[in-house]
């Protein structure tokens, strides 16, 4: 955890979503910007799968976070407005519980103890956290990819404690399609012989199948069109290492999946990344009701926006439409963006320039 990385106990019993609980959990979180005298200017970001709560930097912490270009003065969230919170998801590695956090009961590592983690707890944690940060009402939860259903998660449970709803480029559900490549790259680290069960050794987890998982992962986060351009047939120099294999990496695109398997494998726990991956799949808006119709009708929103890009694959574009569809029977004020960005799923991670002004725009709208 950085500098800038706070933590809370959320003291006594946390019942999960689906069966058991966790004593005392801790959350970790980070915040831009000041808490306003009347409580009423805080916005709480839901991250994706991997990232930590160090969403951009700050003066404690001036390493550049997952978020940078959309979090401080003067940019959509604007930390001169806005209280900026981001809470480091129940169930990962960077300072919140989870698989890889000491159970205080047994003075071991929880491992594959960790009861069944739903999107659902995402939520309810955040929710607690931001309860004892003295908040009542938050101006608005925004949610990226898996923290989108984080987010319709909260807006469900907690309806009277969020006045406007952003989703970006997630969904009520997954897709089979999303479904069956998460179940493959949890497939490929369970049959990583390092895995053990889940019982593997923290100096010596199974990277190979984490390097594969990423590399399926990274498939999937971006898309064909972005890598036609990109990287078309481009061939790759042969390096001593590899020349005498006969299967060595020959094309630009294998060498890019190579490099982002190597930067991911390692830095994220195994038994974190399968419960959380596996957290996303679980998620149904419709499970709250007994339909999407009736989940959608326990929200109460002021304003709603749902940002999706044309060529993600991961959740494409009609899931956005499906999305908005529903949001827009409760919440009258509810907008659609279409973003003709070229690189998948990731674009609102490294494509700014598209997503700056939407938000933006967003934001301002809110102030007149």
């Amino acid at each position: 955890m950085g500098p800038a990385t706070k933590t809370v106990t959320l003291e006594g019993r946390f019942p999960m979503h689906r069966a058991g609980h966790l004593d005392s959990p801790t959350l970790a979180y980070e915040t831009w910007g000041e808490l306003n005298e009347a409580h009423d200017n805080a916005i709480l970001i839901f991250s994706g799968l991997s990232p930590s709560a160090h969403a951009a930097s700050s003066a404690e912490d001036p390493s550049a976070g997952w978020w940078e270009d959309m979090i401080g003065p003067g940019l959509p969230l604007d930390s001169d407005l806005y209280h900026v919170i981001c809470v480091n998801s129940l169930g990962s590695c960077f300072g919140s519980t989870g698989p890889a956090s000491i159970n205080a009961a047994t003075g071991e590592m929880y491992r594959l103890t960790f009861p069944v983690l739903t999107l659902e707890d995402v939520a309810e944690a955040a929710y607690r956290v931001v309860h004892k940060l003295g908040i009542k009402k938050l101006h608005t939860v925004i949610g990226c990819s898996m923290g989108g259903m984080s987010g319709l998660a909260f807006c469900v449970r907690h309806p009277e404690a969020a006045r406007n709803f952003i989703s970006i480029s997630s969904a009520t559900r997954a897709l089979p399609f999303s479904i069956a490549f998460r179940s493959l790259q949890r497939e490929v680290i369970r049959c990583d012989p390092k895995w053990k069960n889940g019982d593997y050794d923290p100096d010596d987890p199974p990277l190979m199948g984490q390097r594969l998982a990423r590399k399926l992962g990274m498939i999937s986060y971006r898309s064909p069109t972005e890598w036609d351009q990109r990287f078309g047939r481009q061939r790759t120099t042969a390096t001593e290492e590899n020349v005498n294999d006969p299967f060595k990496i020959a094309f630009s695109v294998e060498a890019y999946l190579d490099n982002h398997a190597n930067k991911f494998s390692g830095g994220f726990d195994p038994n974190c990344y399968l419960y959380l991956s596996r957290a996303s799949d679980l998620f149904d808006l419709a499970e709250h009701g007994g339909s999407l119709k009736s989940g959608f009708k326990r929200m109460d929103l002021e304003r709603a926006l749902v940002i999706g890009v044309e060529t993600d694959l991961l959740f494409p574009i009609q899931q956005q439409q499906d999305l908005a569809d529903g949001l827009a029977e409760v919440c009258d004020d509810t907008k659609l963006v279409r973003l003709d960005c070229i690189r998948g799923h990731d674009s609102f991670l490294v494509d700014m320039d598209a997503f700056r002004p939407v938000v933006c725009e967003f934001f301002e709208s809110c102030c007149t």
